[in-house]
């Protein structure tokens, strides 16, 4: 397998954009990888276009890549689709590095792009909720029904009433596991609410962030619940955006930019039966990473991790490593994960604040390495970053990611 690096890298601002259409959104974010590049469309090999719910909330299906493409002149090349829910682009991403890495091709485009927003929200929610298995939910749901009918709500992870209409069902496993996490290892509200408090205050500084608002441990407590830890500014919103970056064999490289970026790692992995004490799928994804890159999280100067709700991000403090089982909380508690941390994460806000538009999520957070490995995030910017990490989850199926990725970059 050949080296390989990100030569250019363009994001599209995050946010709520019925007036705009997916090919202008997606336009924008791959023109400025392009540019950042230098390299003429024409130049391109081979382009993998993530996205998540167009099908469900416009009614594109199946050609997704080639249509927005097109409308920008990119054609005759091969164009590939990923779905893979909140993993989508993620997996183009990664299908990308394959063909650079194989000798397939030299150059590649990996794009991750969404249109989650739509005049009724209900279709947004019900859209982000088909990313799990629909028949096991309905049977967790029908058990939980029939436990409530006995006076026993038990641990059942079941969405409760509103779940995919007023919020994403999401949301609710989010708030089951957060619980359990609680019970097993003390952790607090107050320390899922830090996480949120952080990633509000890096949202700040970022000019392509969804939300901006600095908000204080108070401020995240009392805003509205949601599902019991969590309220409203610790969960992600709905968004539209994208994103997009050219990937090159590591030889020609300098070529383009003064500053590539090398790919030292990119895994894909989906969930797995697992009997007690096996891996959870994030470190058993992690693992190969890091092997893969010849690093260990001790190495990692700045990360971004799917913070769809702050829990998940506490919980993938020890997934990843960063801390042993447990000690999340008390991670947050020491501001370590800040930007001028020693740990830092989510330093582009994360998806609390950034946003989530879920088929542009992956992309999007490898364009927020790449900025900070070049040294060009402005105000949160990390100090000398040398290696990046980042970790997206989509879907679910029997409580645990259907998808996972993780890929480490280095200067």
């Amino acid at each position: 397998m050949r080296d390989v690096a990100i030569i250019g890298a363009g994001m599209t601002d995050f946010g709520k954009f019925l007036d705009r259409s997916m090919k202008d959104i997606a336009g924008e974010a791959v023109k400025g990888a392009l540019d950042s590049a230098g390299v003429d469309k024409s130049k391109l090999e081979a382009a993998v276009v993530g996205n998540a719910t167009a099908g469900l909330i416009t009614g594109q299906e199946m050609i997704r890549g080639q249509v927005v493409l097109r409308e920008m002149g990119i054609g005759g090349i091969p164009i590939i689709n990923t779905e893979n829910a909140c993993a989508s682009s993620s997996t183009a991403f990664h299908v990308a590095w394959m063909y650079v890495a194989s000798g397939m091709y030299d150059v590649a485009l990996a794009v991750g792009m969404e249109k989650l927003y739509h005049e009724d929200k209900r279709r947004s929610f019900q859209a982000i909720g088909a990313a799990v298995d629909v028949e096991w939910v309905q049977g967790m749901q029908a058990a939980a029904r029939q436990a409530k009918e006995n006076g026993d709500r038990g641990d059942n992870p079941a969405p409760e009433e509103g779940a995919g209409e007023k919020r994403s069902m999401f949301m609710d496993f989010y708030a089951a596991f957060a619980r359990q996490h609680m019970q097993k290892y003390g952790t607090t509200k107050e320390q899922y609410a830090r996480v949120a408090v952080k990633n509000h205050f890096h949202g700040s500084l970022n000019p392509h962030a969804q939300y901006r608002e600095v908000y204080s441990l108070e401020d995240v407590l009392t805003s509205p619940p949601v599902a019991e830890p969590l309220t409203r500014l610790m969960c992600s919103p709905i968004g539209d955006g994208a994103a997009a970056v050219v990937l090159c064999t590591a030889d020609k490289a300098k070529q383009f930019t003064s500053k590539p970026v090398y790919v030292r790692a990119s895994v894909l992995g989906s969930g797995s039966d697992r009997g007690p004490g096996d891996p959870d799928i994030t470190t058993r994804v992690a693992r190969k990473a890091y092997e893969m890159a010849g690093v260990g999280p001790e190495d990692l100067n700045v990360l971004e991790v799917h913070d769809a709700s702050a829990p998940a991000e506490l919980v993938l403090y020890e997934e990843l490593g960063l801390c042993a089982p447990g000690e999340g909380g008390k991670l947050i508690d020491s501001k370590a994960t800040y930007f001028d941390g020693p740990k830092p994460v989510n330093t582009s806000g994360g998806l609390i604040s950034k946003g989530h538009p879920i088929g542009a999520t992956g992309v999007a957070q490898i364009y927020e390495i790449w900025t900070q490995l070049r040294g060009e995030a402005g105000d949160r910017q990390v100090r000398n970053p040398k290696v990046g990490l980042t970790e997206n989850g989509g879907g679910m199926v029997k409580g645990e990611a259907a998808a996972l990725s993780v890929h480490i970059f280095s200067v």
